[in-house]
């Protein structure tokens, strides 16, 4: 007597899974596909990051993300695509407002003189926020050209041409806000540092 086995049921591949999920909009079949890369996505979080508890949070918002992505975008190769959109994300918050606030700091502060900036970048974290609060006031007392300047240029890493196309000022009116808004920055930053 033969017993019929029932088949398993075979795993679904990367597509017929977004083909799914694009279909009914049921999210198990993404979270599916999310579970079955996790760990390339944990991977390439904590390669960029270098902190376990941020590539977990990232972790959760990329899930977030897919959510609508996997709907809208033209997948073809999942994992591929899934790979990009990580690393991509990681370099997003990297390049976070912090990050170009620190690195606008040091900038200033090396025109200042080189001791003083490596001084600052290697002080402890309360003596550097306290160095970024005090940079982004000086950044508010500038006039309002210099400081959009400023912003776009450091904070945004916008070149002299696309500050010029979305500020409609000339390439010269550019530079010179560029140039006197960091002369201002660090003639507030000199005196803060006398004061102090």
């Amino acid at each position: 007597m033969f017993f019929r086995r029932s088949p398993k049921k075979a795993p679904k591949d990367d597509g017929e899974l977004l083909r799914l999920y694009r279909d009914t909009g049921e999210i198990g079949y993404l979270g599916e596909l999310y579970e079955r890369h996790v760990h390339l996505i944990f991977g390439v979080c904590l390669k960029y990051l270098k902190e376990e508890e941020a590539s977990k949070d990232l972790c959760m918002l990329i899930f977030e993300k897919l959510v609508e992505a996997a709907r809208s975008q033209e997948i073809r190769n999942f994992k591929s695509w899934l790979h990009v959109l990580t690393k991509n994300e990681c370099l997003m918050l990297l390049r976070s407002r912090r990050y170009k606030l620190e690195r606008a700091a040091v900038e200033i502060k090396e025109e200042q003189d080189v001791d003083s900036a490596l001084s600052l970048h290697h002080t402890e974290e309360d003596a550097l926020e306290s160095k970024l609060q005090e940079l982004e006031g000086a950044i508010e007392e500038l006039p309002p050209e210099q400081k959009m300047c400023i912003r776009l240029f450091y904070l945004e890493q916008k070149c002299y041409k696309e500050i010029a196309e979305q500020t409609g000022l000339d390439l010269k009116a550019v530079k010179s806000h560029l140039q006197n808004g960091k002369r201002n920055l660090k003639i507030h930053m000199q005196n803060l540092d006398e004061e102090s």
